[in-house]
């Protein structure tokens, strides 16, 4: 079968949800037993979002090939069964970088190179090598139409239905249909101009979701499908939802996936979603409720930890739980030591980041956890920051650090492995300060030996794991022998043992940190199983019970 594509786009303002809706489409279609691959064309010049600041971007997504992608394709992914690469996020950085390479090597035989054709046909060459034995396509343009940076994109799908035939390309616009609280109106004229915007550019959407904080009546469908020359049958209301899991059903209720179908011409069995209304159901109906505080220094947008809190949400699933996270600033715990937040917290948890903005407050949360005997989960940076606690404050290595922040301490517990056995290349890697910041880092995923009789082995239920990775600095195996000594247990290792995947303390209830990103493996219908544990302690020790993994 020849495979279609759909193509969606966004108008009036950013952060609408393309992301969102693109990987509720994507789960609609499986449903109804498509397979599919998604997409995302980003209009910034930056070549990867990786070296991006979160509080601009959100979060770094890691795929498990090692791509350093935008945090719509956490969405993707946990949304449907795409396998997300490379090759599914690109910016207009990296196609730049791409056509300038080509143009230096001579292989456009000494013509002059033009965004169109060459750069527009680099975009659809990107969107062909994605789309490799599934039947359809889902492809997002970053950014918002009418934005300059997004023309070659919009111009590149615009070219696209004439190259692979009409009946193979579709074109869903999102757009906004803003609530006017003084009037009591919702007001579509926001809907015609961005309609109007990419019917300029030659794209004449074929489907409009109309994000909006009440449901669209017969007459306002009808108004925007006479407008925007649309049916008023595929206009749909993207309305506001309890949960971002409910989207799909919406979407459903109001016929979307029957109307892709239809328009691309695309027979198909009926749609099964039982898994996402008893997925909705555990959401709605919790039994319980838990508090976790999460101490980082990206807390002020909570974007950057997005993949976290779904996983965090997941867990809950799995415990039958609502989690009702606190953002902890790190620096205010640096400031004015344990605050109240994390004093009535059921679990406590430091994140993944990068620099020394903060890092004493997030080493107070972790001695806070491990003295009171809350459950604590440290990921990647909150690993480190627990091993250097544990060094200065049960060791009794005061100058303990992370050689990151001290590259100077006698006690580098944290520190950069200069060389390492890379399991996915099967070669020796080298790395020193001097390297480029993305040759520096340790990326995607990992293969890991799991220690018996350890609470990650427990969780896990398996001996072998392999994780996605995102960072830099390692455990520093000079000093392994007299922290496990000392009662910090090494419960996880690369397959050669030299590379330190997981650390749990021996006295402590459950007190557990990894060097990997396990939040970027977790699906709500299979939580990640450290943090379904993590959240199972909690609620243990929120009801004043012995914790067991």
């Amino acid at each position: 079968m020849t495979p279609k594509f759909i193509f969606t786009t966004g108008g009036v303002l950013s952060s609408l949800g393309k992301g969102l809706a693109s990987a509720s489409i994507g789960a609609l279609l499986e449903a109804r037993g498509l397979t599919v691959v998604l997409q995302k064309l980003d209009p910034y010049v930056n070549v990867d979002p990786g070296t991006m600041n979160p509080f601009q971007h959100g979060e770094v997504y890691v795929t498990d090939d090692g791509a350093e992608t935008d945090l719509d394709m956490g969405h993707y992914e946990r949304f449907t069964h795409a396998k997300i690469r490379k090759k599914c996020n690109h910016t207009t950085g990296s196609i730049y970088n791409t056509v300038i390479n080509k143009e230096r090597r001579g292989d456009y035989l000494g013509g002059t190179v033009q965004i169109i054709p060459h750069v527009t046909d680099e975009i659809k060459r990107c969107i062909q090598s994605a789309v490799d034995g599934v039947d359809l396509g889902i492809i997002e343009i970053g950014g918002t139409v009418g934005d300059i940076e997004s023309l070659p994109f919009l111009e590149a799908i615009r070219q696209f239905r004439t190259d692979v035939g009409k009946e193979n390309v579709l074109y869903i616009h999102l757009t906004l249909v803003p609530y006017i609280r003084t009037a009591g109106e919702l007001k579509t004229k926001p809907t015609q101009h961005s309609v109007s915007e990419l019917r300029r550019v030659g794209i004449q959407p074929d489907i409009l979701l109309c994000r909006t904080e009440k449901p669209l009546g017969r007459d306002l469908k009808e108004k925007i499908a006479l407008f925007c020359n649309v049916e008023p049958e595929a206009v749909i209301t993207a309305v506001d939802v309890e949960t971002i899991y409910e989207v799909p059903l919406r979407f459903h209720k109001q016929g979307l996936d029957e109307q892709i179908c239809r328009k691309l011409n695309i027979w198909t069995r009926s749609p099964v979603l039982t898994e996402w209304e008893d997925l909705v159901y555990k959401l709605q109906h919790p039994a319980h409720e838990v508090k976790i505080a999460m101490v980082g220094k990206y807390v002020d947008l909570h974007e950057s930890y997005k993949s976290l809190n779904e996983a965090l949400c997941h867990g809950g699933v799995a415990n039958n739980a609502k989690v009702d996270i606190s953002y902890v600033d790190s620096e205010q715990v640096e400031r004015e030591g344990i605050v109240e937040q994390i004093e009535q917290a059921d679990g406590i948890l430091v994140p993944g980041g990068f620099g020394g903005r903060g890092v004493e407050g997030k080493i107070r949360a972790v001695r806070f956890a491990r003295e009171n005997k809350v459950p604590y989960f440290g990921i990647c940076y909150g690993m480190h920051m627990a091993v250097v606690e544990f060094a200065r404050n049960v060791v009794g290595w005061k100058e303990a650090h992370t050689a990151e922040i001290d590259p100077n301490t006698p006690y580098p517990v944290i520190y950069l492995m200069r060389e390492w056995f890379d399991y996915r290349t099967q070669r020796i890697e080298k790395r020193d300060e001097l390297s480029d910041m993305g040759g520096t880092m340790r990326l995607g995923a990992y293969p890991s030996h799991l220690i018996p009789d350890t609470r990650a082995q427990s969780a896990y239920r398996v001996e072998e794991i392999s994780e996605r990775h995102r960072h830099r600095y390692e455990f520093n195996n000079a000093f392994r022998q007299e922290l496990e000594e000392a009662g910090l247990r090494v419960s996880g290792t690369s397959p050669d043992g030299e590379l330190v995947e997981i650390v749990e303390l021996v006295d402590h209830p459950w007190f557990l940190g990894c060097q990997f990103h396990p939040e970027f493996k977790s699906r709500p219908m299979a939580p990640h199983p450290l943090f379904r544990d993590f959240i199972r302690a909690a609620l243990r020790f929120k009801n004043g019970k012995p914790v067991r993994s």
